[in-house]
């Protein structure tokens, strides 16, 4: 059994690498990128050449960080490949050029193993997980899974920042699609046999955390998740967070949230404000763990034979 593994997540706008302790299921090191994977695909339903050199440079950046081949490397990727007419090629580019393999998972596998890291997350804060709801707002997608005890009930809605952002938000109809998503959500939890009045409601991905960073005074070049990791956000804090990015210098939000992701967080925060209002929730969890921590435990318990 190996002893120590990297995965990498490569999603709609980020690039998520983690080093992990298959023994003592514990984290080693990190590495974050954003890399824009799904610029321009909204319009032309194409990965552009210039999003796979930055991917590219982000292996190489990151695999000389954490110090590993990229061959040797679990990798998945998710939303902004399964939608891409050319992900076939890009897959094949990204292998050519750096050696690392990437899988496209589907909406279904990618919940699957973020509601696993989640669950250790939660043991690991001493937080309850005997029942909760987790929110994941992608880059392309957004997914929201019910958990209740050893069941889990999922959806996937095909709109996330980085495409409502190119999409609605440029055409001026951002509040009106948040509406008919709306409406989405409402339709899958009315396919619940059961109240989930008193299920927590958690909250996963670069939005949330972000919000709660930013609630602490913390910016994006001393972002500890360690102080975010169980920390509340109720739904004034998301109000507040909206009011400061939107009264600060590009320069001032470029600091707070991380370059290329300024743009990003205004609809990120109206998805999940939209969420809060249609689950009838006034606070939330955060957690920063999220599919590459998934990907490693559901690694380390299928070599250890516990999966």
């Amino acid at each position: 059994m190996k002893k120590e593994l990297i995965t990498i997540d490569l999603g709609s706008n980020s690039f998520r690498v983690l080093k992990f302790d298959c023994l003592n299921f514990k984290i080693v090191d990190e590495f974050h990128q954003v890399v824009g994977l799904a610029d321009g695909l909204v319009n032309s339903g194409m990965i552009s050449f210039e999003a796979q050199n930055r991917v590219i440079e982000a292996l190489k950046s990151s695999s000389e960080k954490l110090k590993f081949d990229p061959k040797d490397a679990v990798c998945v990727t998710t939303a902004a490949m399964r939608k891409a007419n050319n992900s076939n090629e890009v897959l094949n580019f990204l292998e050519k050029n750096s050696g690392a393999k990437f899988r496209i998972i589907d909406a279904e596998e990618e919940a699957r193993l973020t509601l696993l890291a989640i669950k250790y997350a939660l043991e690991r804060e001493n937080l309850k997980s005997e029942k909760f709801m987790v929110l994941d707002i992608g880059g392309g997608s957004t997914e929201l899974t019910v958990s209740l005890e050893d069941k889990s009930f999922t959806r996937s809605f095909d709109f996330g920042i980085v495409t409502m952002t190119q999409k609605s938000l440029k055409n001026g109809d951002l509040f009106q699609d948040l509406d008919k998503r709306k409406e989405e959500v409402k339709e899958f939890l009315n396919t619940l046999d059961f109240d989930i009045k008193d299920f927590p409601f958690v909250a996963t991905a670069g939005t949330p955390t972000t919000l709660a960073a930013v609630k602490i005074g913390m910016d994006y070049f001393n972002y500890d998740k360690d102080k975010i990791n169980g920390m509340v956000l109720e739904y004034l804090d998301l109000e507040n967070g909206l009011n400061i990015l939107k009264n600060k210098t590009i320069e001032e939000t470029t600091r707070l949230v991380g370059k290329g992701r300024v743009e990003f967080m205004e609809v990120g925060t109206y998805i999940y404000k939209m969420f809060f209002d249609v689950l009838g929730k006034n606070t939330s969890i955060v957690l920063d763990d999220g599919l590459r921590e998934g990907v490693a435990i559901d690694c380390a318990l299928k070599m250890s034979g516990k999966a």
